[in-house]
């Protein structure tokens, strides 16, 4: 009888083309053409960006939705999920990146607004345990959206409320949190981010994540400086803000202060949350551990496996939890943007590209060609890449 041999799915979101979801069913798919006798255990995982919705209903918890403002400010039906006071939010779901239609990029003027009504409804639904996933934006407005939504204005000189987004922040004069909804002194946040970069500089939010979000130069350094006025106005302690304030320049400093396209330091500055690493989090409330238990190898993936893949998205947790378990973890992703040393350094046994290229070159640090842009396309390739992946590392 033949040997059977354990495999764990757990993939991230495709950005652009597959949920972590429907990526591991064409993984799954491809290690069923290699391997006909595998036991396939599927865990698709997120890190606070696309997915982490989708993450806590597979955990148990029930679906909810309401109507938010997009990121560009028309109305769009928003996912979350409750399990007694807790709640599970997705920024991606009210203020994200593919709420943008293309060639719509509006990376001055995206705003978090339908992440505040989204929190709103988690309240209204009776959450009083949030964690709140914060990537996969189109917003880089220090959160400020999110936090009007809650109450907060943030005010110019003349005493007008600022327009949406993040351009609009160099005119901050003055911020007024007084209005707050008072429930949010009740609850406990939590932000999950994907990435741990600060608020400001060279890996800050608008430096390093303005240019996906279709920000030019000329844009970064306005986003740049409208970051840098918040976090001033910050510390000028505005009247009700949660304490934070004498402490804004070391909170912009913090490790996800950047995450979400400054939403990690909104968060944390007027809402008292705290910032953690998403995919730790997702990992646990998954049991993907448990997962791990007889496995023979564990295949994850994303998009694109790049510097930011080892700054805290699921791939990377996904490659560390792996590795302390004894089990050998390999990545089939779209894009291979990483050198060989570095992806071994971060615990992958190897790393695969879906991505037409020459058979085995994948395995060679080879980096693929532009990303896949056809759902159907995506998965039959992802199928292809994960089959020859199998028959590379299995006995």
């Amino acid at each position: 009888m033949p040997t059977v041999t354990r495999i764990v799915v757990a993939p991230n979101a495709f950005k652009g083309t597959l949920t972590a979801n429907e990526a591991a069913h064409a993984i799954a798919d491809g290690v069923g053409d290699a391997c006909r006798h595998a036991d396939i255990l599927m865990r698709p995982v997120a890190d606070g960006g696309d997915g982490t919705v989708a993450a806590a209903l597979t955990a148990g918890f029930t679906r909810h939705e309401a109507t938010v403002s997009g990121p560009l400010g028309t109305a769009v039906r928003a996912a979350f999920a409750v399990r007694h006071d807790a709640a599970v939010l997705e920024m991606a779901e009210a203020s994200g990146l593919r709420l943008v239609p293309p060639g719509r990029h509006a990376p001055l003027t995206a705003s978090t607004t339908g992440t505040g009504e989204l929190v709103r409804a988690a309240l209204d639904a009776g959450a009083r345990r949030l964690l709140l996933g914060a990537g996969g934006s189109a917003t880089t407005d220090g959160g400020t959206g999110m936090l009007s939504a809650l109450g907060i204005r943030f005010l110019d000189r003349t005493g007008r409320i600022l327009p949406p987004g993040g351009a609009a922040l160099r005119h901050l004069y003055m911020i007024d949190a007084g209005g707050l909804d008072p429930r949010i002194t009740q609850a406990e946040i939590t932000v999950a981010a994907d990435v741990d970069n600060p608020l400001l500089g060279p890996h800050g939010a608008a430096a390093v994540f303005g240019p996906q979000k279709g920000a030019g130069p000329a844009d970064v350094a306005v986003l740049e400086d409208g970051l840098r006025t918040l976090v001033d106005r910050l510390g000028a302690r505005p009247r009700g803000v949660l304490g934070l304030s004498a402490r804004a320049a070391m909170v912009a400093a913090s490790a996800g202060a950047g995450a979400g396209g400054g939403l990690g330091f909104g968060a944390m500055a007027f809402l008292g949350a705290r910032v953690q690493a998403g995919a730790e989090l997702l990992l646990d409330l998954a049991g993907f551990d448990a997962a791990l238990d007889g496995a023979d190898l564990v295949i994850t993936g994303e998009g694109a496996l790049d510097a930011s893949t080892m700054r805290g998205k699921a791939p990377a947790a996904v490659a560390r939890h792996a590795q302390a378990a004894g089990v050998p973890v390999i990545a089939v992703c779209g894009q291979v943007n990483v050198s060989p040393s570095a992806w071994r350094e971060a615990g992958f046994t190897g790393v695969f590209s879906a991505q037409p290229v020459p058979a085995g070159a994948a395995a060679r640090g080879m980096t693929g060609a532009p990303a896949l842009i056809s759902r159907a396309e995506a998965a039959r390739a992802l199928r292809r890449a994960s089959a020859e992946a199998v028959r590379l590392v299995l006995p």
